[in-house]
């Protein structure tokens, strides 16, 4: 006795027609990629309904779907289904589904069969992939996607090209029949056919190339014996779960494919199939251009960590302890990195030398710059024995290297054993030398540096007493912002520096930047933050 046949659903929408045996208890039906059976539609939910299948009997189930289950035009929340029931999920009517039990059910035609076959394994590729951590991922879907698409209609060729971040077409792939991939960057085909169905978003077959005035507009195609084209749009459909809301399409690209035999490419079950294989194929190939941008963004973020690190380690350790003074540092970066920089120089005149600096602009670009005026002035400051000459030195040498838009400014001092401080300020805010009669602004050099090549600089001597302090910073400092977009400005620095002048440069240093943390709370830090500070011993 033959086995009676299992239940199974007769699916007729744009893909053409198909069958779907129910061989399991329990057969969801909704939007999703891990349905039994996956349905587009805005008017589908995620899971939509369900089939129980017990003794043979099967049940369809609605699971609180917003547009609700339907059983030969009947709403209906539970119901047995028997032979020949046509079943609606939603408001769609363009997808018709029939139940059958008897073995009277209509055949399914090869290509529509081949289609969803290809498209389920390119969503299982594309999750195979994706638990590989797959950097070709979006590689991989495109050649999938023509294969598939050359397949199903009979093709000789295809290429898929998508809109960059401008909506202009670039090419991406093409692969030939044998899953070949064609060499080159570009495709040997007039560009007129994929760009207008990009701007219609409409589907375009060509019958014959030769016929009337096409083969005037398209030699190019035609010198190589191009007959039939098909050209789908790659339409992006976004699905959404209220009502009162509308998904919204994108056009992220085109598919096309070519043949030499006239209207190889014409069959009513080809193009129903692609239509469907191009909607499929938007969502793997957006999905897979994601995961890669999430890729690439991943390891930005880690080279970022490893600049800062590097950055880090060219600057001196913070804290210097001398016969005649004592010093303590810090950076702190608005970003990853930052363009904030600070050195020290044991020189051959037993002077301490010591420099800070800001360039112009945030990131990577100033850190690059950062480290480049470091290396100079490791490479200079033994060589200068006054503090002006070394900044014009700087000066030249980023001058000769002409980085557009890019300048910064620096100051430079010397201190003696006997207290002379000897500085050079080129543009930089104006350091604060506090001692107990009082405070002084360091002002005398010349402007920033890079900008103009025969630039001037003047230095200035002056005499530090014992206990006095200098204090070196950035604009980051005075220039931080709190939530009320108040600046933290010079007095309120000056005030902190001279609360706690009596202490180690250590001390002063984490003074400060707990006032400034204070001040600013919870607002976001604006720019990089450096301090440099020297006491005198005597």
């Amino acid at each position: 006795m033959a086995d009676a046949p299992s239940p199974r659903l007769v699916i007729t929408d744009a893909l053409g027609r198909r069958i779907v045996t129910i061989d399991k208890p329990l057969f969801s039906i909704g939007r999703r990629s891990e349905t039994d059976l996956r349905l587009p539609g805005a008017d589908i939910s995620r899971v939509h309904a369900e089939i129980t299948l017990e003794k043979g009997v099967c049940t369809v189930h609605d699971k609180q779907s917003r547009f609700g289950t339907f059983v030969n035009g009947e709403r209906v929340n539970e119901k047995v289904l028997v032979h020949g029931d046509e079943l609606r999920l939603g408001q769609a009517g363009d997808t018709e589904i029939v139940f059958f039990v008897d073995e009277d059910s209509p055949s399914v035609e090869k290509s529509a069969i081949s289609a969803a076959t290809e498209l389920r394994q390119m969503a299982a590729l594309l999750e195979g992939l994706r638990a590989l951590g797959s950097g070709r991922v979006l590689d991989e879907v495109l050649a999938l996607v023509l294969d598939s698409a050359i397949d199903v209609t009979g093709a000789e060729r295809g290429f898929i090209m998508l809109a960059n971040p401008d909506k202009r077409l670039e090419f991406k792939l093409a692969r030939a029949r044998g899953k070949v991939t064609l060499p080159g960057r570009t495709f040997e085909t007039s560009r007129k056919i994929p760009e207008n169905v990009f701007a219609t978003g409409k589907q375009t077959i060509v019958e014959d190339l030769l016929d009337g005035d096409l083969a005037q507009l398209h030699t190019g195609t035609v010198a190589l014996g191009i007959r039939h084209v098909l050209c789908t749009p790659l339409r992006l459909v976004r699905y959404v779960e209220r009502a009162d809301q509308k998904g919204a399409d994108e056009l992220i690209g085109v598919l096309y494919l070519d043949s030499r035999e006239r209207g190889a490419l014409r069959s009513a079950s080809a193009t129903s199939a692609l239509d469907t294989l191009s909607a499929e194929a938007a969502l793997a190939i957006e999905n897979a251009r994601l995961y890669r941008e999430a890729l690439d963004k991943a390891k930005f973020e880690q080279e970022l960590k490893v600049a800062a690190a590097i950055q880090q380690s060219l600057l001196p350790p913070a804290r210097r302890e001398g016969a005649f003074y004592s010093t303590d540092a810090a950076s702190v970066a608005c970003r990853a990195v930052g363009g904030d920089f600070f050195d020290y120089v044991d020189l051959p005149s037993e002077q301490f030398g010591f420099i800070v600096g800001d360039v112009a602009g945030k990131g990577s670009p100033a850190a690059l710059l950062a480290a480049a005026v470091l290396g100079m002035f490791s490479a200079e400051a033994t060589y200068q024995p006054n503090a002006a000459p070394l900044i014009t030195r700087l000066n030249h040498g980023l001058f000769r290297r002409s980085i557009e838009a890019r300048f910064l400014t620096t100051f430079y001092g010397m201190l003696a054993p006997d207290g002379a401080l000897t500085y050079c300020n080129a543009g930089h805010n104006a350091p604060l030398l506090v001692g107990a009669t009082g405070t002084r602004r360091l002002e005398t050099g010349g402007v920033v540096l890079g900008l103009f090549e025969h630039a001037a600089f003047d230095e200035e001597t002056v005499m530090m007493q014992k206990g006095d302090v200098l204090v070196a910073f950035s604009d980051g400092v005075t220039e931080a912002l709190n939530p009320e977009g108040e600046e933290y400005m010079d007095d309120r620095l000056i005030a902190c520096v001279s609360a706690h002048r009596g202490k180690s440069p250590e001390e002063i240093k984490d003074a400060l930047l707990a006032d400034l943390r204070a001040f600013c709370r919870d607002a976001t830090q604006n720019d990089d933050v450096t301090l440099v500070i020297v006491k005198f011993g005597g």
